[in-house]
């Protein structure tokens, strides 16, 4: 396998704007995100972005980045357009789509997705972590995947994702983390299909890869890297990497 990782980035976020340039500790948020995934040392890290901005951002620090069509409807669609650009003899088999807004990622998180999908026949490969705070269990913010375990409890394969409490009964909950890995093939499929009714109804696009049949592995990490979506989670994080 040859895995690339492209991180899709834009300015538009409609709750902190401009964030892919926030500063952190004298450091653009995407330049550090950038930084994490080249501590992982899978493949080439590529930033598919939707302003010049944020190229430039990339530039400056010693990375690559294509620029993409501002207005793609997911980052799904920027990461296929970057790889289509940067890498149209397809050298690369497999693509991690690593989101832009986690500066204070563990670099294992991009091994861990990347192996899981090595290790199975799987289209999709995504990350899931225990859920240790009992308020989290009903917050519609943390997207929990139910998931069928193998013996040992360290990868299965996912059978659904919603922003409910799930699966009912005694027994530990996850919390889904946004990252991925794709096979080629799989991501230029999906990329392809229309959004689907349970899609829409979660608002969350990795239904459609199971309501399309597409099979999706989940592989069990201990960390819940910090998402940067408000104001306030960017104080959170330019807190965390000041110590």
């Amino acid at each position: 396998m040859s895995p690339i990782v492209i991180i899709p980035a834009r300015m538009a976020s409609t709750r902190l704007p401009g964030k892919p340039l926030a500063d952190i500790s004298g450091v653009p948020m995407i330049v550090r995100v950038w930084q994490q995934a080249m501590k992982a040392a899978i493949g080439p890290v590529l930033v598919a972005a939707a302003e010049c901005e944020i190229a430039d951002a990339i530039a400056r620090a010693g990375g690559h980045a294509v620029l993409t069509e501002p207005n793609l409807p997911s980052g799904s669609d920027r990461i296929f357009e970057a790889l289509q650009k940067f890498d149209a003899d397809g050298k690369h088999d497999v693509v991690v789509n690593l989101q832009g807004d986690l500066p204070a990622l563990d670099p294992s998180a991009v091994k861990a997705v990347s192996e899981a999908l090595a290790g199975t026949g799987a289209d999709i490969a995504t990350l899931a972590a225990e859920i240790d705070d009992a308020k989290d269990f009903d917050n519609p913010n943390v997207v929990k995947p139910v998931v069928a375990w193998e013996p040992g409890g360290k990868r299965g394969r996912a059978l659904y994702f919603t922003r409910a409490r799930a699966p009912h009964g005694d027994g530990a909950l996850y919390h889904h983390i946004g990252i991925y890995a794709y096979r080629r093939e799989a991501l230029a499929r999906f990329v392809k299909l229309p959004p689907s009714p349970l899609e829409k109804r979660e608002k969350l696009e990795q239904l459609r890869a199971l309501e399309a049949g597409m099979s999706i592995v989940v592989a069990r990490v201990e960390e819940v890297p910090l998402s940067v979506d408000t104001p306030d989670d960017l104080a959170k994080a330019r807190v965390l990497i000041s110590k």
